[in-house]
């Protein structure tokens, strides 16, 4: 019997994912979480590997037929283990957070006691927040930034180590703008007897291009996201040291997953392929050197960034001292219909709640990839400063998103 959709199109999805698609094309988009991906990745996770069930792992499925697919699965672990210089990989986390949770199972029993960077400070919800599952799984202990340089503060971090005695250190950050120095974290965790893992989700793709310290020398897990910097499909990896390997493998399957979405997978793949091209290390010191830009511009204009600026892909703009009635809720609304994607973010110690916000955050991953450089961070600071100043007049959003069309463009994420 033929597909229905071979008669009749399911015209309202085409339509929806077509308007998406120019939505994407025709703004900035300065999430940090986000990138543009490949045709090459996109094509493999629309696949038709998206048809097969293979529970288990290559070598070792609980359903047949899957001679091609343990041939994917084992060409992206094989390839991710190159990347990073990895002892063994995991690749069928459909996430970050999964990567996480099937970490700490791996290795720690409910109630261990776990050192993570706090939420509010920069940290995820996977590193100990109450409303997550880690926070209810786990009993962590939260560091923060200090109050003057809004950095980690190794010492503190240290002394709450010899203190709390933790089964486990968390490095890595979701809206941190500086380099985490993961042999610090290690000698720390060696003091005191703990497991080190790092969770690379953000940075992933500048330690791939050389662009951050790699962590997989130091940690006994890596976890990270595919997509981010890395420039993939959606989804999640766990690297470790062989002596994790079996555990992390039965926390993955069947601890906290079923079937592996092999399509993804194969996406997972192919970005880790491009990855391992020179490019890659250009693409990635420019995301750097494109962040260092943007953050100098915004402080021309009148923002101030948590922690002074960035070292990384990110910034986390504090927008108090350019307007005090500005929230990062309004920000984040009035910039959207300006053509300009970013998210509100909580500031360290903000007085404002995390739906409210005093802050924003703001990254490069996809203007890097679209071909922008230096030049253009400078402009897209006078936009959105100009835009903020210019809220309440229509006319001026109008014409700001008109110029946003304009310069993305004269930069094609896909020409």
């Amino acid at each position: 019997m033929p597909f229905p959709s071979d008669t009749t199109p399911d015209t309202e999805v085409l339509d929806l994912i077509d308007r998406e698609v120019q939505r994407q094309v025709t703004g900035l988009q300065l999430i940090a979480s986000e990138n543009f991906t490949s045709p090459a990745v996109m094509q493999a996770v629309g696949s038709a590997l998206t048809n097969k069930y293979s529970e288990g792992y290559p070598g070792k499925r609980y359903y047949g037929g899957n001679s091609v697919i343990d041939q994917v699965e084992a060409l992206a672990i094989d390839r991710v283990k190159r990347l990073f210089g990895a002892e063994h990989a995991n690749v069928q986390p459909h996430s970050g957070a999964n990567a996480n949770m099937c970490a700490y199972q791996a290795v720690l029993q409910p109630g261990d006691t776990v050192l993570g960077l706090s939420l509010d400070h920069g940290g995820h919800l996977t590193h100990g927040s109450p409303v997550n599952a880690s926070g209810k799984l786990y009993h962590f202990v939260a560091y923060k930034v200090t109050p003057g340089d809004e950095r980690i503060d190794m010492d503190q971090v240290r002394e709450l180590a010899l203190q709390h005695r933790p089964k486990m250190i968390v490095a890595g950050t979701t809206s941190y703008p500086r380099r985490i120095d993961p042999a610090a974290f290690k000698a720390i965790a060696d003091e005191v007897g703990a497991l080190f893992m790092f969770d690379a989700a953000h940075i992933a793709g500048l330690i791939a291009g050389d662009a951050h310290p790699n962590p997989v020398p130091f940690a006994d897990i890596v976890t990270f996201t595919t997509h981010k910097t890395l420039r993939g499909p959606r989804g999640g990896c766990i690297l470790s040291t062989a002596q994790h390997a079996a555990a992390i493998d039965k926390a993955v399957f069947p601890g906290w997953q079923g079937g592996p979405l092999e399509h993804v997978i194969a996406g997972k793949a192919v970005a880790f392929f491009e990855a391992l091209q020179p490019s890659f290390k250009e693409y990635a010191q420019q995301i750097v050197r494109n962040a260092s830009a943007l953050a100098e511009a915004l402080v021309t204009q009148g923002f101030r960034l948590v922690s002074g600026g960035t070292d990384n892909h990110m910034m986390v703009v504090d927008l108090r001292p350019f307007d005090g009635e500005l929230t990062g809720k309004e920000a984040q609304a009035v910039l959207d219909l300006a053509g300009i994607t970013l998210n509100k973010n909580t500031i360290p110690d903000d007085p404002r709640s995390p739906f409210v916000t005093s802050g924003v955050r703001i990254g490069t991953p996809c203007v890097t990839t679209q071909g922008m450089r230096e030049s253009q961070m400078e402009q897209i600071a006078g936009l959105l400063a100009r835009i903020l100043r210019q809220r309440n007049e229509s006319e001026s959003i109008t014409a700001a998103r008109a110029e946003v069309a304009t310069l993305c463009g004269q930069f094609p994420a896909y020409g």
